[in-house]
């Protein structure tokens, strides 16, 4: 089964054969025209160059990725700079129940951290004063403490608002590991 990153490889390699251009080329074309936007490059790519969608959003995000400043190299120290050392405590507190689950994929978001196993079931991120965990807990039923995600992220079913270290509990952690149960 091929990984997510060969079948972008592949999208990229399959766009070169079909245009007869370079991603470099082609990167280099976008920036000329001075776009900046997403949905700019992809419209410009589908009327100038007569490409397909799938292969104008591709290149779009291809040619804003070269433009983003590089990952840093810890995503964490980037979520909690300046902000309390209260809140990084919670987060390492609640770090080290997900190291427990198992197998964890940690892809680092804008202000945020998603955590995957074979799907996404969380995500960990820091608030003003209190860490929100989201979680993919079809059926669950919400409480005070496991709130409804309707209105927080719509990719998760439901939210914590984590005000404490001593807030990352066993229920807390039964409902992580649900979450991650689940993605299997």
């Amino acid at each position: 089964m091929a990984t997510v990153e060969e079948g972008l490889r592949a999208q990229l390699r399959n766009i070169e054969t079909a245009t007869g251009h370079s991603i470099d080329e082609w990167v280099s074309r976008i920036h000329a025209t001075g776009l900046s936007r997403h949905g700019q490059i992809v419209a410009w790519l589908k009327t100038e160059h007569g490409l397909t969608h799938g292969a104008a959003n591709r290149l779009a995000l291809t040619a804003l990725a070269a433009d983003a400043p590089s990952p840093s190299a810890d995503p964490v120290a980037e979520l909690y700079g300046g902000r309390s050392a209260d809140l990084r405590a919670i987060h390492e507190r609640l770090w080290s129940e997900v190291e427990r689950l198992g197998a964890v994929d940690v892809a680092p978001k804008k202000g945020y951290l998603s955590l995957r196993r074979r799907t996404q079931f969380g995500m960990i991120r820091p608030a003003a004063k209190h860490v929100d965990l989201g979680l993919v807990l079809p059926g669950e039923p919400v409480t005070d403490r496991l709130e409804s995600a309707a209105t927080f992220n719509a990719l998760f079913t439901h939210r914590v608002r984590i005000r404490s270290v001593g807030d990352v509990d066993d229920e807390l952690v039964g409902w992580l590991r649900r979450a991650w149960d689940r993605a299997e």
